[in-house]
């Protein structure tokens, strides 16, 4: 049985792994994403062992970015423009490959998360959904006609503009680059820079949780009425709270106001927007995928 590579490249923690398949992993290793020299450092160190005793087929990477996901380009399985300091400009595909001598699938870590639910979860038989990540920064990808979500780059879906309330919410934003953009108002620094607390500190009833489920909801009405996805998976730390799941649900359906007349919308909100089926291994499962994706 072949086996594969795994990274879930983030922004604050690289998870690297090695197995068979969704249910089938040998190793897996967590450690912080420090600086790109030593971080991509010990992934290589990490597969380099298990190739050595078991030969990998390929390797799969979701990636934090913004990244270069084109393969025709000279920067493919870069990341690029990214905020996090030290990381611009950073060669993730090559160093793998020049170490390891092996073939690299290689996307966001939203859209290596939205494969993995392809595959093996909660959008299992959808050709168009949307996978939205909500942690330490927003993330959004997903599948248009059974093809990952690309273009230009691939889908920022995390910095769209959205209302702000200055008056209910003078919170300016923690974003670099826009201020007051869907993650600049609602990702997890957000919500500690607000509030003065870690989100998972906040209880249930706290007000930042029907904020914070408002500029969720209006990122998920752009959302809709431009792709027109059968399905939302929220997933990431923030989603954790999973009290917001039926605050978010209720607020987009006030947004919407009966203009879209889907079932889905109308009557099965609950099935519509969604947890990961893989949960946490969402991620990882994703990059399996790619890695799978890679050869096939």
């Amino acid at each position: 049985m072949p086996l594969w590579g795994a990274i879930e490249a983030g922004g604050t923690k690289f998870v690297c792994a090695v197995g068979a398949g969704p249910d089938e992993w040998l190793q897996e290793i967590r450690y912080p994403t420090t600086n790109p020299a030593d971080t991509r450092g010990q992934a290589v160190d990490f597969f380099r062992r298990h190739h050595r005793r078991n030969p990998l087929t390929a390797i799969g990477v979701g990636a934090f970015g913004p990244v270069d996901p084109d393969p025709r380009s000279s920067t493919f399985g870069y990341i690029t423009t990214t905020p996090k300091p030290g990381w611009q400009q950073t060669d993730v595909v090559g160093t793998l490959r020049r170490a390891l001598e092996l073939p690299v699938g290689f996307d966001t870590d939203v859209n290596a998360a939205a494969l993995g639910e392809h595959r093996w979860g909660a959008a299992q038989g959808l050709e168009t959904f949307t996978y939205l990540t909500v942690g330490t920064g927003i993330g959004g990808g997903g599948m248009a006609d059974g093809r990952l979500l690309h273009g230009l780059i691939h889908p920022e879906m995390g910095h769209i503009s959205i209302p702000h309330d200055l008056a209910r919410d003078p919170y300016s934003g923690c974003c670099p680059y826009h201020g007051d953009c869907l993650e600049g108002l609602a990702a997890g620094p957000a919500l500690q820079e607000r509030w003065g607390a870690p989100a998972q500190s906040l209880a249930p009833d706290h007000p930042a949780w029907s904020l914070e489920a408002h500029y969720l909801a209006l990122g998920l009405s752009n959302i809709l009425c431009i792709l027109s996805p059968r399905r939302v998976i929220m997933g990431g730390g923030v989603m954790l709270q999973t009290h917001l799941y039926a605050r978010i649900r209720s607020e987009l359906r006030q947004l919407l106001n009966g203009y879209l007349q889907a079932p889905e919308i109308i009557d099965r909100m609950d099935e519509f927007v969604v947890p990961p089926r893989l949960g946490q291994k969402a991620g990882i499962c994703g990059a399996l995928a790619l890695a799978m994706a890679a050869v096939s």
